[in-house]
């Protein structure tokens, strides 16, 4: 009976050591590395200690791209491996997720994983390929969120951020603790409209933040594509941003502290009555108080996280991965939002812990995007990775290794037009140095050549400069190249840029039937 017992421990101890590590997933909406001080953004916007710690004991990527700037078709590529053309989510305007498609989330919960997803989703059908999923609708709110709970309507009282990270606790202690799970811990926050929680209601002490160099950008010398957009502070920003109108779904107590907060300092504005340039600062100001304190609120959220899996002896048997699903401008170029190709929005934070395989506070330069996570994800987790992806596992950079044949440029297309904020279809070419950008329909046939070595600010086109015309010339053929790749053909169908006319357009083409937005979805962006 000893020997027997003996033998059981063995086994047991050995199926231990051999279990796959765990992966906690924290995924963000509209996180930019601006406000993640382990990127060193030279305005100090905030301090993030816990994403940092992250770093310290792992990796930071400094060249996370993402393929399409925007976030429901961001997470159909995390699903998928693929790019928005090839899974068929194009937009935040039309597009619903068609869950019968491979995804890494199946392969693994086949192969003995649990799955769980809980907080933002945002693709309009419900997961597919997770033992539990407790989602918000749409965009979700701020305040007392409804969510959908393995399929059934419930409703919670407090700030969603916190709600997402008690949910996420609670999931991971009632865990069945035998078998290796992987965590999908999706904020909302910090997308628009930047709604703080009431206990950060005043975190900065009226700090005056420094604006960006390029917060009056003029767009001087480049395409119409580019001035004519309608997501600048100075002209988009409405009264709910500025949070001169308080959020309809606050309870009494809770609307009684967010007035406190802001009643007095909106009576200064009304009073004040800024306008011109004045306005844009008055607006720049509220805007980082608001966005950065939704951001305080996850980073904390990611604290209460990894002391969780310090506290339960997870901590080496676990990946950490932190990411969002693009960047988002802090005032650059005078905007907010995302959808460009331009760098604050291209670029997305990625931070990675992995104990024993990652060496603490390194760095990668290397590209890698969305589309690697699936591969990744399902390299760590030893499983098959999915067919016909068009990304690679980045475990070799989390080990040291730079493959000799990794990506030196990644092809980036955006779709979504004439709403919500009129950024053109764009698609181009990214490389270490320079982005080649042709912006159409319906009005603009324009090519711009970005030199982020010669004009880091990116305020300049430099595709009819002489001196270029070989770099563009190069660009242009790499374009071709990687849409042969991908297999994209140009140009994409009328549909996949929404169903809203263009201008002067008097029958836009609707969505394939089965491909629209379910009829009670929450409108978003």
């Amino acid at each position: 009976m000893i020997r027997s017992l003996f033998a059981s421990f063995l086994l047991v101890t050995a199926a231990s050591v051999a279990q796959p590590p765990n992966i906690v997933f924290i995924f963000c909406d509209d996180l930019t590395t601006q406000a993640v001080s382990a990127y060193g953004d030279s305005r100090k916007l905030l301090e993030t200690p816990n994403m940092d710690r992250i770093a310290k004991e792992g990796m930071r990527f400094d060249r996370c791209l993402v393929t399409n700037s925007i976030c429901g078709p961001s997470r159909a590529v995390i699903q998928t491996g693929k790019y928005s053309h090839a899974n068929g989510f194009y937009n935040n305007s039309n597009s619903k997720f068609d869950s019968s498609q491979p995804t890494f989330p199946k392969v693994m919960q086949k192969s003995g994983y649990q799955m769980a997803v809980i907080g933002k989703w945002h693709l309009m059908t419900d997961p597919v390929g997770y033992d539990y999923w407790n989602v918000l609708p749409g965009q979700g709110a701020y305040y007392n969120p409804p969510m959908t709970e393995n399929g059934k309507n419930v409703k919670y009282e407090g700030y969603t951020t916190d709600i997402i990270g008690d949910l996420t606790l609670k999931w991971l202690d009632q865990r069945d603790k035998t078998k290796p799970f992987m965590m999908m811990s999706q904020h909302k926050a910090p997308h628009r409209e930047w709604e703080p929680p009431l206990r950060l209601l005043g975190f900065d002490k009226d700090r005056v933040y420094e604006e960006p160099e390029t917060l009056f950008d003029n767009y001087s010398g480049r395409s119409k594509a580019v001035s004519d957009h309608d997501m600048g502070i100075d002209r988009t920003f409405t009264p709910k941003d500025a949070k001169l109108v308080p959020p309809g779904n606050l309870t009494p107590e809770q609307r009684k502290q967010w007035d406190a907060y802001y009643e007095p300092r909106n009576a200064k504005y009304t009073a004040a009555a800024p306008a011109g340039r004045d306005l844009v600062k008055w607006r720049y100001q509220r805007y980082m108080h608001d966005y950065l304190a939704c951001v305080k609120a996850v980073d904390e959220n990611v604290g209460r996280v990894l002391d969780y899996l310090d506290k339960n002896g997870l901590t080496e048997n676990t990946v950490v991965i932190l990411s969002s699903d693009q960047g988002f401008f802090l005032g650059e170029h005078g905007w907010f939002d995302k959808r460009w190709i331009f760098e604050e929005s291209l670029r997305t934070p990625l931070l990675v812990r992995w104990p024993g395989v990652i060496k603490p506070g390194s760095s990668t330069n290397q590209i890698v995007s969305l589309i690697d996570f699936a591969s990744t994800f399902l390299d760590i987790a030893k499983c098959e990775n999915l067919a016909d992806v068009h990304g690679r596992s980045f475990v070799p950079l989390m080990k040291g290794e730079t493959p000799p044949d990794w990506r030196k440029s990644l092809y980036y297309h955006y779709y979504e037009y004439p709403v919500p904020h009129r950024v053109r279809p764009h698609y181009g070419v990214i490389t270490d140095q320079f982005k080649l950008v042709h912006y159409y329909t319906p009005d603009v046939d324009d090519w711009e050549l970005l030199d982020r070595k010669a004009d880091p600010l990116e305020l300049k086109d430099f595709s009819n400069d002489p001196a270029y015309a070989d770099k563009v010339k190069e660009l242009k053929a790499e374009i071709l190249r990687l849409q042969a790749e991908v297999k994209e053909t140009m140009p994409p169908p009328r549909f996949t840029h929404g169903n809203k006319a263009f201008d002067g357009e008097v029958n836009p083409p609707q969505q394939p039937k089965g491909n629209g937005k379910k009829k009670n979805a929450a409108k978003g962006e």
